[in-house]
C-alpha cells in the first residue's frame, strides 16, 4: 500500500513538472535589495508570496518562462526606472509598469510587501483577461527619449536648487534684520550688500555664494544646451527652452490617438462630480504630467503677447483682453488656452494641421 502511494505521488509530481500552463501572472513588489513575487498559474488563486534577491529572481524568472506559453508581470513605477522592465521584456516576459496607487482599497490597515504583490497579481489577472481598466499602465519611453528627458529634468533640478540655496541666504539675512530679494548674491548687489554687513555674516554668506556660483554655471550650460537643440522654425512665443521641455516630456506625439488623450495627459481638464440629478464642476484634475502642465501654462501667457492673431488667442481674447474680467475668469481662460495649445501642438507635430491653419506666426524660417 505504501509503495502504491509513493508511486502515485511520484507520478503526480512528474505530471506537474511536465505541465505547461497557458499563462503565469506575476505581481512584483520591487525594492533595492529584494523583489517580492506573488504568482498566479492560469486562473488559479494567488500563491503565497516569495521573496528573492535580485540575482535569484533573474534565475527564477527564466524558469517560469519554461513553464508557460506566456508569462505576464507588473510592478509599480518608482525610483527603479525602466531597467527591470527592459530586462524582463528582453527575456520574453510581457511586463507592464503601472501607476502607483493605494493597494489597500478597503482600508483594512494591513498593507505590506506581500499584500501589495498579491493585489498587483490579481489586478494583472483581470488586465490580461481583457479588463484594461484594472491597471493604469505607464508608457515606457525608448532609451533615447529617456536620456533626453533626464537632461531637461536635471536642468529643472538645478534651477530649484539655486532657488533653495538662495532662499537660505535670504533667510540668514532676514534673521539679522536685512531684508533682501532674489539675486542678493550676484554682481553689484553683493558688492553693495557686503559693505553694510558685519564680517562674520559676510563669511557665512560666502559659503552660499560659492555654491550658487557653481550651480548657476551648470544651470546656464544646461539651458544653453537645451535651447541649441530646438529647431529654428517655431511658433512665435514658443522659445527654444520651452519647446524642448514640452517635446521631451511628451516623448512622441504619435502616442496620442485623439485630442482627449492629449488633454488628459496635460491634467488641464476640468473635473466633475455627478450623481443622479446633482452635477458639480470641479477644478482641473491635475492628473498627468506636472512638468508639461507648467510649461504649457507659461506658454499660454506668452501666446497672449506674441500671437494676437492666432485663432486660439482670438477665441479667448474677450476674456483675457477684458480689463473688467475677474482674476478667476482670466485664470480659467488661460488654462483652457493652454489645454487647447497642447492639442494644437499635437496636430502640428503629427501633420494633422499646418501653422497657417492654426493662425500661427512662425519665426526662424
Amino acid at each position: 500500500m505504501n509503495s502504491q502511494k509513493l508511486n502515485n505521488s511520484e507520478v503526480r509530481a512528474e505530471q506537474a513538472a511536465n505541465k505547461t500552463y497557458q499563462t503565469i501572472k506575476l505581481g512584483l513588489d520591487v525594492h533595492a535589495d529584494t523583489i517580492v513575487v506573488v504568482r498566479m498559474l492560469d486562473h488559479s488563486a494567488p500563491q503565497p508570496a516569495q521573496r528573492f534577491a535580485w540575482g535569484k529572481f533573474r534565475e527564477w524568472i527564466k524558469t517560469q518562462l519554461t513553464l508557460a506559453h506566456t508569462v505576464h508581470s507588473c510592478y509599480e513605477a518608482g525610483p527603479f526606472g525602466y531597467g527591470l522592465h527592459r530586462e524582463l521584456v528582453a527575456l520574453g516576459v510581457a511586463n507592464v509598469i503601472v501607476q502607483p496607487v493605494c493597494l489597500d482599497e478597503r482600508h483594512t490597515g494591513v498593507n505590506h510587501d506581500s499584500s501589495d504583490a498579491k493585489e498587483l497579481a490579481q489586478r494583472l489577472d483581470r488586465y490580461v483577461a481583457g479588463n484594461t481598466h484594472a491597471l493604469a499602465t505607464v508608457r515606457v519611453p525608448t532609451p533615447e527619449q529617456e536620456q533626453k528627458r533626464v537632461e531637461s529634468r536635471q536642468r529643472e533640478q538645478l534651477r530649484r536648487e539655486v532657488q533653495r540655496v538662495a532662499a537660505q541666504g535670504r533667510g540668514l539675512l532676514l534673521s539679522q534684520g536685512h531684508r533682501e530679494k532674489k539675486g542678493w548674491w550676484a554682481g553689484r548687489r553683493w558688492e553693495e550688500l557686503q559693505v553694510r554687513l558685519p564680517l562674520w555674516l559676510v563669511a557665512r554668506l560666502e559659503v552660499f555664494r560659492r555654491i550658487l556660483t557653481n550651480l548657476t554655471t551648470e544651470l546656464d550650460a544646461a539651458t544653453t544646451q537645451l535651447e541649441a537643440a530646438a529647431p529654428a522654425l517655431r511658433p512665435k512665443g514658443l522659445g527654444g527652452l520651452t519647446y524642448e521641455l514640452v517635446e521631451r516630456e511628451v516623448g512622441s506625439w504619435d502616442r496620442f490617438d485623439n485630442r482627449r488623450q492629449v488633454g488628459s495627459y496635460t491634467g488641464l481638464c476640468g473635473g466633475v462630480s455627478a450623481s443622479g440629478n446633482s452635477r458639480h464642476l470641479l477644478p482641473i484634475t491635475k492628473h498627468g504630467n506636472v512638468r508639461l502642465r507648467t510649461a504649457l501654462i507659461e506658454l499660454a501667457w506668452r501666446l497672449v503677447l506674441w500671437q494676437r492673431d492666432c485663432k486660439l488667442v482670438k477665441k479667448w481674447w474677450p476674456v483675457l483682453g477684458n480689463v473688467k474680467a475677474s482674476k478667476a475668469a482670466r485664470k480659467k481662460a488661460i488654462v483652457a488656452l493652454a489645454r487647447q495649445m497642447a492639442v494644437d501642438l499635437w496636430r502640428w507635430r503629427t501633420g494633422r494641421a499646418k501653422p497657417e491653419d492654426l493662425g500661427w506666426t512662425m519665426v526662424g524660417a
